[in-house]
């Protein structure tokens, strides 16, 4: 028992530190998703077709969100261990990477969307006698074309925030999502239902309010970072030049790369999934929309952890302080998964409430309730994935996790997906659970290469 307790529990101290890294993180995806939640009840509230057609577009936009975190993430990697390191021009060299790459990124996304917007939309809906297809279509297309706008402060905070924290700046971006997510919930109640003389938008409102409230984010995040530049030392003439050391660019890219085209890959094979979902009907896009932003409530914890394990034992890795980052990240993970059965079990009791806010059919919400309970059965699974990925990740084996991640999803999640939804007869909430339940195989690969010590490695000391 002492030896189990040595080996995968800290002390008070040590938890002390990860709160320290993972509060901030998580009370900032507390209160976005939280009002993500709130956000999705309210467009809820106009019907099953406007919640859907919004529901297919944020699963579209959210493939460029992956993108653009994949395309810092590369990056990412030695940001944190220049800062373990001391060396401010590194992470500065990083900080000039990222702007370029999601500068790059943003342009191509705004021409897919803008000229096949229309026809992305079209592959996730489907007739089922259940709804409206040109009007889910119509509510689509209307959405999108304003929150294209949003994608131009998003990136710019995607750049800064997380340079802040993998510098251990976390509070700041932590506070400026909150500002952000308070001021969309503020313009939505207003121009979705047309309160206190506003006019009355439905989905063009909720719309507005996203992009209004990212550039409110955007701007707090810029100008704290230019206003305190003794602490954010690496924006110090990080725009005098756009030159990089070629050999960080050969080392990013090295190690980027296979990260950058994980996340595409991830991120493309989601929305294929949920395509495939979609071949149940409406209904299914209503139901899994509604399951997906309840549990993203709940997932909040693991990412924050996740997220904690990059910058902990990132910077360890950083400083040679090799033991210690394998102590750190075995006690965390074994953290990370045992709050999430706590998490896992609450969310499972209260599945059956969030779906009733919701205005729409009796048949929806069940679906829902069922989906919602599925996901709280497989979050520890999730959170020892999640885990892993981050430890694997933060050492540098970014090929490793590409084939595990999104390698996995083409390989086997979206075959198994594709066929159990056309080619049976299974209803959708059998075909989620055996998708699901694939999961298992790469929690079983992640177990293995942990144990095997393939990512303890310092990749910064001769860059």
């Amino acid at each position: 028992m002492n030896q189990f307790k040595s080996r995968y529990i800290g002390d008070k101290a040590f938890y002390r530190m990860i709160l320290m890294i993972a509060f901030p993180i998580l009370v900032q995806n507390g209160i976005t998703n939280f009002v993500s939640l709130l956000d999705n009840i309210m467009v809820g509230q106009l019907g099953t077709e406007q919640m859907s057609g919004v529901a297919i577009v944020n699963q579209l936009l959210n493939v460029y969100n992956i993108c653009l975190f994949g395309a810092v993430s590369g990056a990412s990697i030695f940001s944190a261990q220049f800062y373990g390191q001391g060396n401010d021009e590194g992470v500065r060299n990083t900080f000039r990477f990222k702007f370029i790459c999601c500068t790059l990124l943003f342009i191509v996304g705004i021409l897919i969307f803008l000229i096949g917007g229309g026809e992305l939309i079209h592959l996730f809906l489907h007739e089922d006698g259940t709804g409206n297809l040109l009007a889910t279509h119509a509510a689509g297309m209307e959405y999108l074309m304003i929150m294209l706008i949003g994608l131009i402060p998003y990136t710019v905070t995607q750049i800064y925030a997380s340079t802040l924290r993998e510098t251990g700046q976390t509070v700041l971006p932590m506070a400026a999502g909150a500002v952000a997510v308070l001021t969309n919930l503020f313009i939505n109640y207003l121009l979705i239902f047309g309160k206190f003389g506003c006019p009355k938008l439905g989905i063009t409102g909720a719309a507005i309010g996203t992009v209004v409230s990212r550039f409110f984010e955007a701007a707090i995040v810029v100008l704290w970072t230019h206003r305190n530049q003794e602490k954010n030392k690496f924006i110090r003439g990080a725009y005098r030049t756009f030159r990089i050391p070629p050999l960080l660019v050969k080392q990013i890219l090295a190690k980027g790369t296979p990260l950058m085209a994980n996340e595409a890959l991830w991120s493309a094979g989601q929305a294929v999934l949920v395509q495939c979902y979609s071949m149940r009907g409406l209904n299914a896009v209503a139901a899994l929309n509604i399951s997906t932003t309840v549990s993203n409530l709940f997932n909040i914890f693991f990412i924050a952890l996740g997220s904690s394990i990059s910058i902990v034992v990132g910077q360890q890795l950083g400083a040679g302080k090799m033991e210690q980052a394998v102590e750190t990240d075995r006690k965390m993970i074994f953290f990370a998964v045992s709050v999430c059965i706590f998490i896992g079990a609450v969310l499972f009791l209260l599945s059956p409430m969030f779906p009733q806010i919701y205005n729409t059919s009796d048949d929806v919400r069940n679906l829902a309730s069922n989906l919602i309970r599925v996901s709280s059965v497989f979050m520890p699974i999730y959170a020892f994935y999640h885990a892993a990925y981050f430890t694997l990740r933060t050492g540098g084996k970014t090929l490793v996790t590409f084939f595990m991640d999104s390698c996995y999803i083409w390989i086997v999640n979206i075959p198994t997906a594709y066929i159990l939804s056309r080619f049976t007869g299974l209803p959708m909430i059998q075909v989620y659970l055996i998708c699901q339940s694939v999961e298992l195989v790469k929690g079983v690969i992640g177990i293995i290469l942990l144990k095997k010590g393939v990512w303890i490695h310092n990749i910064v000391d001769n860059v």
